[in-house]
C-alpha cells in the first residue's frame, strides 16, 4: 500500500473524531477509511488508534504519527493554495467557524449571493459561539470578536461595532428609567454569558471610566436570546447595535446614558499562518466587508487592514 496516500484519511479521522465522519468529509465509505487505517497500522507495525464503540483516541505512536502527517497535509495545502492563487480561480471546501449571532444576521443571508459569485467554492460554516482551535478543527478561517491572543494566528479586521445599554419602553414603565449608570444596581441586569468583562458594564465619558457591576436574574450565551429578553421586558441589558439596529430605530428598545460610549467590539477573521493565503479565503473575505459596508449601518469598516 501507498503509504502516502493514508496520510490524508488518517488526518481526516482524527480531525473529525470517528470513521463516519472522516468519510463523509472525504466522500467516501465508513468501511473504506477504516479499512485504510488499519492497512496503514500493518505497514507501520503500530497501532495509531484506540477504538471502543464511543469515541476514537490517539496511542502514543498515533500522536507522533499525526504530528508529522498533520504538517504535510498542510505543506500539501499549501502547495495547492500557491497552485490556485496563479490560476486565479477560487475553489474547493472553505470551512468558516463564526459566532451565532453574527453568523444568522449577517452571513448567512450572504450565502446565495457568494456562491453564484464563485461556484467552485464549497461553503461550510459552523455558527457557535464558544472559540474552538482552528488547526485542530479543520477551519480555513474563523470569525471572532475581541483581542486576537493567539500568536499562531493571523488576524485581519473586519469591522467594529458598538454596543447600547437598552430595555423595553415596558421595563422602563414598570420599573422607572435610570438616569445614571450607578441606578443600574437597583435594576434587574440581564446579560450576555461571554461578556469579555464578565459582570462589569465599562462607561466612558471624556476622559473618565466608570465600571459598574450588575446583577440580574438571567444571562444567556447567545445575542439574540439576550435580544428576545429585553423586547420582552425582562430587564436591562447591553447589546451590540449589528443585533438590535432594527430595535432602536422602532422604538422597541430605548437606549439608555446616550452621554457615555461604551468599549468597541472589534470583529476579525483570523486564520492559520500561511505563506499564501488561499484565493477562497481571500474572496471569501473582500466579500463580507463589501457586503458589511454596503448593507449594514451599524459597523464601522476598515477596508485596507490586511
Amino acid at each position: 500500500m501507498d503509504t502516502f496516500s493514508a496520510i490524508p484519511v488518517f488526518v481526516a479521522v482524527v480531525e473529525n473524531g470517528s470513521f463516519s465522519k472522516a468519510a463523509e468529509a472525504l466522500g467516501t465509505s465508513k468501511s473504506a477509511v477504516s479499512k485504510r487505517i488499519s492497512l496503514l497500522e500493518n505497514t507501520l507495525g503500530v497501532k495509531l488508534l484506540h477504538r471502543t464503540t464511543r469515541r476514537l483516541s490517539l496511542t502514543e505512536a498515533g500522536e507522533h504519527y499525526f504530528q508529522h502527517a498533520h504538517k504535510a497535509i498542510a505543506a500539501a495545502t499549501e502547495g495547492i493554495d500557491a497552485v490556485t492563487q496563479l490560476q486565479g480561480k477560487p475553489k474547493g471546501i472553505l470551512k468558516v467557524s463564526t459566532p451565532m449571532s453574527f453568523g444568522r444576521l449577517h452571513l448567512a443571508p450572504l450565502v446565495t449571493d457568494f456562491l453564484n459569485h464563485y461556484p467552485e467554492i464549497k461553503l461550510n460554516i459552523i455558527m457557535d459561539d464558544k472559540k474552538i482551535d482552528l488547526v485542530e478543527n479543520g477551519f480555513d478561517v474563523a470569525i471572532r470578536a475581541g483581542d486576537m491572543q493567539d500568536s499562531t494566528l493571523v488576524a485581519r479586521r473586519l469591522a467594529s461595532c458598538r454596543s447600547v445599554v437598552c430595555a423595553s419602553p415596558a421595563y422602563l414603565k414598570r420599573h422607572g428609567t435610570p438616569s445614571s449608570p450607578d441606578e443600574l444596581t437597583q435594576h434587574n441586569c440581564i446579560r450576555f454569558a461571554y461578556d469579555h468583562y464578565g459582570n462589569e458594564w465599562v462607561f466612558k465619558k471624556q476622559n473618565q471610566c466608570k465600571k459598574i457591576k450588575v446583577n440580574g436574574n438571567y444571562q444567556v450565551n447567545n445575542s439574540e436570546a439576550l435580544q428576545t429578553a429585553a423586547l420582552a421586558g425582562l430587564g436591562i441589558a447591553k447589546i451590540p447595535t449589528f443585533v438590535i439596529g432594527q430595535d432602536l430605530s422602532k422604538k422597541q428598545l430605548i437606549p439608555l446614558f446616550e452621554e457615555y460610549t461604551l468599549p468597541m467590539q472589534t470583529f476579525y477573521a483570523v486564520f492559520p499562518e500561511r505563506r499564501h493565503l488561499p484565493a477562497k479565503v481571500r474572496v471569501f473575505l473582500d466579500f463580507i466587508i463589501e457586503k458589511l459596508a454596503s448593507d449594514h449601518p451599524y459597523w464601522e469598516i476598515n477596508h485596507h487592514t490586511r
